[in-house]
């Protein structure tokens, strides 16, 4: 296994640890935590297909890393808070 493919791994898991715990309601989906673990998961797979490019790829990967974004700048100004 490759540097590039370790990340890409290591992505994915990412993704899958943040996607499997908002299914079991252990994370919020909508919270850092679950943004964060989805932003650094869509970086590492970007990452790696940098070194083995496949443009389907970079474009899911790429929103996926925006929409993560967009939640996290949502969360910053306030906009996103669940009620306590």
């Amino acid at each position: 296994m490759t540097l590039p493919d370790l990340f890409g791994v290591v992505g994915v898991l990412c993704i899958l640890i943040a996607y499997a715990g908002a299914t079991a309601k252990k994370l919020d989906p909508a919270r850092a935590p679950a943004l964060l673990l989805n932003l650094t998961g869509a970086l590492l797979i970007l990452v790696s297909l940098y070194f083995d490019f496949n443009l389907s790829a970079v474009l899911m990967e790429a929103a996926w890393a925006l929409v993560a974004v967009y939640g996290l700048v949502q969360l910053t100004l306030g906009r996103n808070r669940a009620p306590d």
